[in-house]
């Protein structure tokens, strides 16, 4: 088991060593050109050339990468040149208030999915099977934009019962985070429950399943002790996996409702040609989805003894 987790984290660093080089010559390739990006389109060429001297650029390509990775390692992603600050003033809170978003986004979807996909997968092609399996293949249809108006129109604009934007402009508010909540809830809960069904619909016909009821178990006790515990280990990874969509996935929602995330500041960094920003969310962005991916991994051996016995 040890030899497992080791190996899944050096794949986890050489990963993000590979990436690493990737986002460097994708952005810092031609040093003019991220001259121009600083200092602007009008600048002259000496002032470009100055520029390049002063910061290194004029260095060999593996000893700016060096350079630049040493900074990366210690949080240093260089200053916004949209904003004109440290990458990580502005970096960090943006990671946070997304954080917030996707933790109550999980403390509603887990629960709701869970229950909702082991309901259908108990008694496969049943009315409630089929009514859960109808409804979640429609709400995974609509695009989060199509939603967030619909449900703005209805709660907004309807109602009057709810806040149409989420920027927090007056401080931390709850309400501002019902919308954006509503909208991702329902674009992902009919995945993880078709997912949970799934595998809750597999586990139900298998002959461990049979034996139980064979021997004269109660019904509720076969559920909770022997099916829930197996059907549970593929959303288990499934959930896993969409935190790396609620990091950078969540752009439309947003910036619709106006939220300062991170998703929205990927945005706003690519749209202003912000090269040391951009640099940042991407680091950060996959430094994220190797961690999860990798917790995912580690966390299903534990899950599934077949696994951690090999």
């Amino acid at each position: 088991m040890l030899h497992f987790v080791l190996r899944r984290l050096g794949i986890t660093v050489l990963t993000m060593l590979a990436v690493s080089m990737l986002v460097f010559l994708l952005l810092e390739f031609d040093p003019g050109s991220v001259a121009v990006k600083v200092l602007g389109p009008y600048s002259s060429e000496e002032q470009r050339q100055l520029w390049m001297a002063a910061h290194g650029y004029l260095d060999p390509l593996w000893q700016r990468y060096l350079t630049w990775l040493g900074h990366v390692v210690t949080g240093d992603f260089g200053e916004s040149i949209r904003f004109k600050v440290p990458v990580g003033e502005v970096l960090w809170p943006r990671l946070w208030n997304t954080a917030i978003l996707a933790f109550w986004t999980f403390a509603v979807l887990i629960p709701m999915s869970l229950l909702l996909g082991v309901l259908a997968g108990m008694r496969e092609g049943s009315r409630l099977d089929r009514a859960i399996s109808v409804t979640s293949i429609i709400t995974t249809s609509i695009p989060e934009f199509a939603s967030a108006v619909f449900l703005a129109a209805i709660f907004v604009f309807g109602l009057h019962v709810l806040p149409g934007t989420s920027a927090m402009s007056s401080g931390f508010d709850p309400m501002q985070l019902v919308l954006p909540v509503m909208v991702l809830v329902l674009y992902d809960i009919g995945y993880v429950t078709r997912m949970t069904r799934a595998s809750m619909a597999e586990v139900m016909i298998s002959p461990y399943i049979r034996t139980a009821f064979l021997k004269g178990l109660p019904f509720h006790r076969v559920i909770i002790r022997h099916g829930l515990r197996n059907a549970l280990i593929p959303p288990f990874t499934v959930i896993m996996l969409q935190i790396n969509w609620l990091l950078s996935g969540v752009v439309v929602v947003e910036f619709f409702f106006a939220y300062k995330g991170f998703g929205a500041l990927l945005l706003e960094a690519s749209l202003n040609q912000d090269i040391y920003l951009i640099q940042g969310c991407a680091m950060v962005a996959v430094l994220v989805a190797v961690t999860t991916q990798t917790l995912a991994d580690i966390g299903y051996t534990y899950l599934n003894p077949r696994i951690r016995l090999q």
